[in-house]
């Protein structure tokens, strides 16, 4: 059976962190409530493991990835025939004559998209994201406000995008909610029961990378409330730590891996990666 992945690189996604999480999972998921969505690693590992949640609520307060989601769901059809275009005329270019395709493209996406239709405006996008620079969320002043990160590698070989998975992520949406809603309006009405899962992995404290969306401690402060407030259901909230007992009386678990998003530490060895640590604070 074919894995599904998520549909693009997203800085800060959990693929790498799915070993850690596994043996804390619930037994059963009947309900998988996620408000802080990006890429969808979580997701993706829950039904790569056997998981089967009979209802999903996904959520992102960044409407432009919120519709890339609703176009693989109820367009899919019309999204690969875009999709399709772009492979026809990136994959033969060289790479100096792809990086100019690149900017022509975000160009095109900033300045001209308010007048496309949505799913045309999830296809350029999505190509993009799959394009750019290791996952970075970025909006720029000569992008229009929209998507503004640089290109990536640019080292595709056949396609810029994998058909099959969007297919399995087609199939998966059907029995999915998309909202665009604050993390709070999105868990307002979700029941304390057995069965419900809710997974919160919010924007890191003092992340560099540009959301578009400031949100200060006293947001994180609500969210634990939040997670230590449930009883029955399983609430998951994770993050990293800075080091500043922020999450001291929350008794989180800890794991340390190497964080290569942003800047490298120089170094007497010279530059390398600087260590962070990952947290998870879960009500059970």
């Amino acid at each position: 059976m074919m894995k599904m992945k998520p549909l693009y690189l997203w800085a800060g996604g959990k693929s790498k962190m799915w070993k850690h999480y596994e043996p804390y999972l619930p037994k059963t998921i009947g309900t998988y409530v996620e408000p802080f969505f990006g890429g969808g690693a979580m997701l993706c590992g829950l039904m790569n493991a056997g998981y089967n949640p009979e209802r999903i609520v996904i959520n992102d307060i960044n409407s432009d990835i919120i519709n890339i989601y609703y176009a693989i769901k109820n367009d899919v059809d019309y999204f690969l025939i875009l999709m399709n275009r772009f492979d026809a005329e990136y994959i033969p270019l060289s790479k100096e004559d792809r990086k100019a395709y690149y900017y022509k493209i975000r160009h095109q996406h900033g300045w001209d998209s308010d007048n496309w239709d949505a799913t045309k405006r999830a296809a350029y996008l999505y190509f993009l994201m799959r394009t750019g620079f290791n996952g970075i969320w970025q909006i720029n002043q000569n992008t229009n406000g929209k998507y503004g990160t640089p290109a990536g590698l640019l080292n595709q070989k056949d396609s810029v995008y994998d058909y099959n998975n969007v297919m399995l992520w087609h199939k998966l949406l059907q029995r999915a909610d998309l909202l665009c809603e604050d993390w709070s309006t999105c868990t307002s009405s979700i029941l304390d029961d057995t069965n419900t899962f809710v997974f919160l992995d919010p924007p890191y404290r003092n992340c560099y990378a540009d959301y578009d969306n400031p949100m200060d401690d006293s947001v994180h402060k609500s969210m634990l409330s939040f997670v230590i407030g449930f009883k029955q259901a399983s609430v998951w909230y994770c993050n990293q730590d800075s080091g500043d007992g922020f999450f001291d009386d929350y008794s989180p678990l800890k794991w340390e891996y190497t964080y290569t998003a942003g800047r490298r530490k120089r170094t007497e060895n010279g530059f390398e990666a600087k260590k962070a640590v990952e947290i998870l604070v879960r009500n059970k």
